[in-house]
């Protein structure tokens, strides 16, 4: 493997961190209505004897700004599905209509706000542990070539600092993100 190859897969395996955070905090609510409040999380729904995710069950949409509109592929699961959005972590309360299910979405009260900025906070610092292991790997990444001679000492430190570099700046767009986030939050 050269130099650039692997400074590439570091690269791209912090940005997969940095995505990843993005798509958890989509989860994250703000007060309006998101079908990625419930799309993403792990909304198990017990149907058909099997555990399956809630977005290979139906089709979820915002009509209106406070509200969630869940369309079962098969109105046989309509129950089902009520069931898990009530049971998941969001204090949720679907009322199952025909052929649908509507997710009224609450106002946020100021508890519940400063407990989503320590979600945000938490989600964050998880995504800068997978961001040091990726930051790990490329470090044993140059150790290895350089014990295979494709690296010599001087191109090993600034393949080390290449790295370095790349952790610095992801994890500055992960602070970023989290405070924009957090900004979201508490805005009322």
């Amino acid at each position: 493997m050269d130099p650039e190859e692997a400074i590439f897969e570091v690269e791209d395996a912090m940005n997969k961190c940095v995505d990843y955070l993005i798509h958890e905090f989509a989860g994250v609510r703000t007060g309006k209505a998101s079908p990625a409040l419930i799309e993403n999380l792990d909304v198990h729904v017990h149907a058909y004897g099997a555990v399956s995710k809630l977005k290979s069950l139906a089709i979820i949409n915002s009509p209106e700004p406070r509200m969630l509109m869940v369309q079962p592929f098969d109105p046989v699961t309509t129950r089902d599905i009520e069931r898990a959005i009530r049971e998941c972590k969001l204090g949720l309360n679907p009322a199952a209509a025909d052929r649908s299910i509507r997710v009224p979405i609450p106002e946020l009260s100021e508890e519940r706000r400063r407990d989503m900025v320590k979600m945000i906070k938490q989600l964050a610092e998880e995504a800068k542990v997978r961001l040091r292991a990726a930051r790990k790997d490329g470090m044993d990444t140059a150790k290895k070539m350089k014990a295979d001679n494709f690296l010599t000492e001087d191109t090993q430190k600034t393949f080390e600092k290449e790295v370095q570099e790349l952790t610095n700046k992801y994890t500055k767009k992960i602070d970023d993100h989290a405070v924009a986030k957090e900004a979201d939050l508490m805005k009322v």
